[in-house]
């Protein structure tokens, strides 16, 4: 892992290229409790895009895993925390990449289309569908659940088990309880009909968080949704089939 600074905050982050040497880079962002391991390491993201001759670039999101904590709900804007991508790819001088994001990562990546449009080349929106625009349901539970004293004390569902991550991720809770309430900021159709770069809309079939996918891929001029069959919100992101898909789609659309 490096790390470097940006707008108050120590980000650290993980960079492969192939073992051919340079490869066309792609940035991937993390969802809401996770970390670049967690998303992107583990369910051998990093591996399979270094196999297919990617520079793979992962980071960990400003309260979460190895980079800076702040307990103000108004650093986790998703246009701030945009921002921190765009930041990483100018501290690499990286000037134009696929992004990838998943969950609130796909929120995140949406908000550096509009911010920085000339870095991003394509975009992959995993677990998160028309939710980007209508919402994605009462979260305000889960922000209760991270800082329950006791987590037995929570009878919320989606609160327990975004605890019950949380805990297993060794997160900040407080940071995340943070986090959870400005991270959730929706985009209007209108932001999002202006997104014009290739766009893969990937959800699970059994995921009851995202949205459907072709909902929002209908609001956008040049994007294809991707159904990750038979996985929910928590397994879709290591899925075969979603791999594939995005080694096919990045091959259809090369920089």
């Amino acid at each position: 892992m490096q790390s470097f600074s940006h707008d108050g905050f120590d980000l650290a982050f993980l960079d492969r290229q192939p073992a051919s040497g340079q490869g066309d880079p792609v940035l991937m962002i993390h969802g809401f409790a996770s970390t670049h391991y967690v998303n992107w390491v583990s369910p051998g993201w990093f591996k399979t895009l270094n196999d297919a001759g990617y520079r793979a670039i992962a980071f960990d999101n400003r309260g979460h895993g190895a980079s800076s904590k702040s307990y103000q709900e108004v650093d986790y804007t998703p246009a701030k925390m945009a921002s921190d991508g765009a930041a990483l790819l100018n501290h690499l001088g990286i000037e134009r990449a696929h992004v990838m994001g998943y969950s609130m990562g796909a929120r995140i990546s949406a908000f550096l289309a509009l911010s920085d449009p000339d870095k991003v080349a394509t975009l992959v929106f995993g677990g998160l569908g028309i939710g980007m625009v209508d919402g994605v349901g009462d979260w305000d539970p889960i922000a209760a659940a991270l800082l329950a004293d006791d987590p037995d004390t929570n009878s919320h569902p989606r609160g327990r088990s975004f605890r019950a991550f949380a805990d297993q991720t060794r997160s900040d809770r407080r940071a995340l309880a943070a986090c959870i309430a400005t991270s959730r900021e929706l985009l209007a159709e209108a932001d999002i009909a202006r997104i014009a770069q290739p766009t893969l809309i990937a959800v699970g079939t059994k995921d009851d968080i995202g949205g459907s996918p072709e909902e929002l891929a209908a609001l956008m001029p040049n994007a294809t949704a991707f159904h990750i069959e038979g996985r929910d919100h928590m397994l879709a992101v290591g899925d075969k089939t979603f791999k594939q898909r995005v080694l096919e789609f990045y091959a259809e659309n090369p920089l």
